[in-house]
């Protein structure tokens, strides 16, 4: 393997983030050692451009970011968005209508100008508090059109099934995706869009075209873009569903050092 020419792929929450949603020592110099070595190191996350900025200054990151999971890459550093795709206008009725079947739910829509709650229940409280998001507060007919990249609905843990299988009778993945990037919330995507689809984008991105995509997630919002990269990999801590699918599950958790691990994983292939 030929350090130079791969390119790490990793989910924040639940992968380089710990339980306290702090980056490790240990995974921190990893990364800064395989970045070194002439690595290229990127995140794939659900987070919006504004709350994600104080990630890309800890990480010393030099490479565009996916972002809204999948539905962005965005350059940080020329502050250009690379690739974009938006929710349908009918999303806004979608969200209205499942508000109404479903109206303790909590809620926000991610535009690339920031986050608009319309609903603030406690799981979303739970969302802004720990992202740091300082949203903007509003009904949903008032929240501007256009640029909604997409909708996060935030419940409590035993009513997120019902909520997606309610979604799923009246029909409405017909018109978008729904993922689920926790056990407390459930996103709405543009159709076709998730951080694999955007993987498969960030390929056809100048000068990657012979890389080697790792790619390195935990979650359900994790699985296609685990599956589109040519090596897939999830911490010890991964869903079950994510253990199945991938090519490498390494033996740390999100806690004690998992992107670490799979850094030195490369770096003694590639010393092979």
């Amino acid at each position: 393997m030929d350090i130079t020419k791969t390119i790490i792929f990793s989910d924040m929450d639940g992968t380089l983030l710990n339980s306290e949603k702090q980056i490790n020592e240990i995974d921190r110099k990893a990364i800064e050692k395989f970045v070194s070595l002439g690595g290229k190191f990127t995140i794939a996350t659900g987070r919006t451009i504004q709350t994600f900025a104080r990630y890309k200054d800890m990480l010393n990151l030099r490479m565009p970011v996916i972002m809204y999971n999948g539905a962005m890459i965005y350059d940080y550093i020329s502050g250009n968005v690379l690739y974009s795709r938006c929710l349908p206008e009918t999303s806004r009725k979608i969200t209205g209508k499942i508000m109404n079947f479903m109206p303790e739910c909590g809620g926000e829509v991610l535009r690339t100008d920031g986050t608009y709650v319309f609903s603030n229940n406690k799981q979303e409280q739970l969302h802004t508090n720990l992202c740091g998001i300082e949203p903007e507060y509003m009904e949903i007919n008032e929240i501007p059109d256009g640029d909604w990249l997409k909708v996060l609905f935030a419940l409590a843990p035993e009513r997120i099934s019902l909520l997606e299988n309610k979604i799923r009778r009246m029909g409405y993945y017909e018109h978008a995706d729904f993922v689920r990037s926790s056990d407390i919330f459930l996103e709405m995507l543009p159709k076709g869009t998730s951080k694999g689809s955007a993987l498969d984008e960030y390929r056809r991105l100048d000068g990657m075209e012979d890389f080697t995509f790792v790619a390195i997630g935990d979650f359900d919002n994790d699985i296609e873009m685990i599956v589109s990269a040519d090596i897939g990999v999830c911490p010890a801590n991964a869903e079950k569903t994510v253990r199945s699918i991938s090519d490498i599950v390494l033996e740390s958790t999100n806690d004690n050092g998992a992107v670490a691990e799979l850094i030195n994983y490369i770096i003694n292939k590639a010393e092979d």
